[in-house]
């Protein structure tokens, strides 16, 4: 079924095709040159009003609001920075005799959401405001769909937002439009990668690139997405981490290695997590945990310095996250004695389930002592966390790529850093030992073969690059969408995403001409009563008397070849309303 037109739609195709008829094309080729943008410009003026380079302006955006004044009009200007206002007098934008451009295209040919290049010159009205007076005006772009429009009163009360999250996450280039702040929470996200990619090349370290298919999803305990590869007729995963080809890049002699990496886990989607996310990973050579938690802390702090204006404090929420040096440190052990009493040293697989039962921890047969241990964690003391804290010495059976602690063996010189109840990053020093590595795998192995479908693959490359040598190396994760969520105020992970992941659209069933037709419509004008009302239901709200006024006035402005309804003729429609 072809798409149903709104009343709107149909006349910005008709003023399309009015614009075509006029001899302007809606959709030039054509470079429009800019000299400012509209931020920066009004910033500018405010400082030096005098200065000669605002007397030859040029500038292109969106139209967003319209006020027609007769022979002369206001508009407002968006560009990517911001907005201004425009003034445009019909005889200035058309000295000639000619005022079509004024009066045809401007007044009646235009709409909101349509872009426009604009030539003039910047002034201030009489109530005080920089304007850009027109003396040039170009087509560049006719919208074809209305944007939502959002209002704002005197007092700054917001009426008719666009607020919806499902519309917005789908429809996110309308979000950017119509919302403010939304542009700026992106901008932030991009200042917070080129901050941390400053302070990485401050110390030399390397931007690689490794595989996103992957024949084995290593680095990481998820569920992968699997894919086919048809020349080579093999299974390929999309990658769920990089570690394994960044230490790879270690044992062939760099010294520092680090990428942003989009990683794809098929996994449960919720506020903070979406199945494709990025991450950055570094890798440093002759370095351990304790190293990589004092270079964490430092590289933390120029990021968020860099994007608060110098600050640590970064407010979330109803809380403040304070980002000063030193962060507080305590090992897993001692953190979940604290929180329940329960002591995890040398406990084995049944005392840690008989402990989950007393905590209220649900738990299952595939639950190996890593995964209990890891749930009573998450369940117990993470929320814990608000202020930045790593949780350091993690149990060998949680992690399989880390090197034992040199003082006891059952645990790892591991961390992770906890930021308001949520990991943030993760960091080891690397296990470099390739028979240890292989026996860990093997208990990977293990585990997945009682049906834990998270437990790692054995990477048999891997292990052959560790066998050639690998320095002593730590290495560090961070989670981007989660860094941006904490320095931008956001609580959901869909808000740093451009695109999040989303459920299949839902299409509604569009009505058809036939619809109308058994509400009583006569064939010759259901067509038009669809495109005036665009559902049965809002058509069955109207009296007849709406009706007749309303199709007879669409019959004049729409020029159609039919004669005029009468009242008594509207009345037999929909009849229960009359």
């Amino acid at each position: 079924m072809s798409e149903h037109l709104s009343e709107q739609e149909l006349q910005r195709r008709e003023s399309l095709k009015a614009l075509r008829d006029l001899g302007i094309d809606p959709y030039p080729a054509a470079e429009f040159e800019t000299t400012h943008h509209a931020a920066p410009l009004l910033e500018a003026f405010a400082d030096d009003e005098a200065n000669q380079e605002f007397k030859a302006v040029s500038l292109a955006g969106r139209i967003m609001t319209k006020r027609i004044m007769g022979k002369a009009s206001f508009a407002d200007l968006m560009d990517s920075t911001g907005r201004i206002q425009l003034y445009l007098n019909r005889d200035e934008i058309c000295p000639g005799d000619d005022k079509a451009l004024y009066n045809d295209v401007f007044k009646k040919h235009l709409d909101i959401g349509d872009f426009i290049g604009v030539k003039g010159f910047i002034f201030r009205t009489r109530m005080g405001e920089i304007t850009l007076q027109v003396q040039e005006l170009t087509v560049l772009s006719k919208s074809l769909k209305p944007l939502p429009v959002v209002k704002k009163d005197e007092e700054g009360n917001v009426y008719d937002a666009f607020t919806d999250p499902e519309q917005r996450y789908r429809m996110r280039y309308v979000d950017l439009v119509v919302n403010e702040g939304v542009r700026e929470t992106f901008a932030k996200r991009t200042r917070i990668l080129n901050a941390m990619r400053e302070f990485f090349n401050q110390y030399g370290y390397l931007e690689v690139e490794t595989p996103i298919l992957q024949p084995i999803p290593g680095g990481a305990a998820a569920r992968p997405f699997i894919t086919h590869h048809n020349a080579l007729n093999m299974p390929l995963y999309l990658r769920i981490a990089n570690e394994l080809y960044l230490k790879r890049l270690i044992v062939g002699g760099y010294e520092g290695v680090y990428e942003f990496s989009k990683d794809f886990r098929n996994e449960g989607m919720d506020r903070t997590h979406n199945p494709e996310f990025t991450v950055m990973e570094i890798y440093v050579a002759y370095k351990d945990y304790f190293w990589m938690m004092d270079f964490t802390e430092k590289m933390l702090v120029h990021v968020v310095k860099a994007v608060n204006n110098g600050a640590t404090k970064v407010p979330f929420g109803d809380k403040e996250i304070d980002f000063g040096q030193p962060f507080k440190r305590i090992s897993m052990r001692d953190a979940i004695l604290e929180h329940t009493g329960f002591d995890i040293d040398a406990k084995s697989e049944a005392e840690l389930k008989a402990a989950c039962q007393e905590l209220g921890i649900e738990t299952d047969d595939t639950m190996g002592k890593g995964k209990l241990i890891d749930e009573i964690f998450g369940e117990k003391c993470e929320p814990n966390y608000v202020q930045p804290t790593f949780i350091t010495d993690y149990p060998v059976e949680m992690s399989p790529l880390c090197k034992r602690h040199r003082e006891n063996p059952d645990y790892t010189e591991r961390f992770e850093l906890m930021i308001n109840g949520k990991e943030l990053a993760n960091a080891y020093s690397e296990l470099n030992d390739p028979i240890d590595q292989r026996a860990r795998f093997e208990e990977q192995l293990k585990l997945s073969e009682k049906g834990d479908d998270e437990a790692m693959f054995i990477d048999q490359d891997f292990l052959r690059a560790l066998e050639y040598g690998m320095p002593p190396t730590s290495g560090m994760g961070i989670g981007i969408d989660r860094l941006a969520m904490l320095l931008t105020n956001n609580a959901s992970i869909q808000e740093v995403l451009f695109f999040p992941q989303m459920r299949p659209e839902k299409k509604p069933q569009l009505p058809s001409k036939a619809d109308f037709e058994k509400q009583g419509v006569p064939a010759n004008w259901s067509e038009h009563v669809l495109a005036a009302y665009g559902t049965v239901e809002e058509f069955k709200k109207q009296k007849a008397t709406q009706v007749h006024q309303k199709m007879n006035g669409y019959r004049k402005k729409n020029k159609l070849d039919l004669p005029a309804l009468q009242l008594e003729e509207v009345q037999t429609w929909n009849s229960e309303n009359n």
